[in-house]
């Protein structure tokens, strides 16, 4: 594929990257995906200095993927959840998650496994074509104008 025939305007892979793309967030984002939802937790779980986890979580309520909310009123203390915006970046943590695992853990393996609550199954879910229901790889997909590349065009 040639990036060059699309435009980089409104890039969905830099306008993601531009929020959640350092490895700070990315963190913060394990941590509440294994349900971590206090300061101090998330602190102690991550290891970052307040200031940085602050920023973080700043970053991520203002772009709407954790909200923010009371769970005691003295003294005042907030917990942070995931929104649905936040919920859907489940994929994409996966990948890291298994990119990792097969590249940068080493002999010992991956720390962390995954079970299906529903049958018990333990093992990495995979991308699959929306249409036939067969696992993709990047070999199987190619990239073709969207409905933005194709407004832009007419108009």
């Amino acid at each position: 594929m040639v990036w060059e025939t699309f435009g980089r305007e409104n890039c969905s892979l830099e306008a993601t990257a531009s929020i959640v793309g350092d490895r700070q967030t990315l963190l913060v984002l394990r941590e509440s995906f294994l349900g971590g939802r206090r300061f101090g937790e998330l602190q102690r779980n991550t290891g970052l200095a307040r200031n940085i986890l602050a920023d973080r979580l700043q970053t991520l309520v203002g772009n709407a993927i954790l909200e923010r909310r009371r769970y005691q009123e003295r003294p005042e203390r907030f917990e942070y959840r995931l929104t649905q915006k936040g919920l859907d970046l489940y994929p994409i943590l996966l990948g890291l998650m298994e990119w990792g695992a097969k590249y940068e853990t080493g002999a010992e393996g991956a720390l962390i496994s995954l079970r299906h609550k529903a049958c018990g199954t333990v093992g990495q879910p995979h991308l699959a074509c929306p249409g036939c229901g067969e696992p993709v790889t990047a070999r199987d997909m190619e990239a073709t104008p969207g409905l933005g590349a194709v407004l832009k065009q007419a108009g």
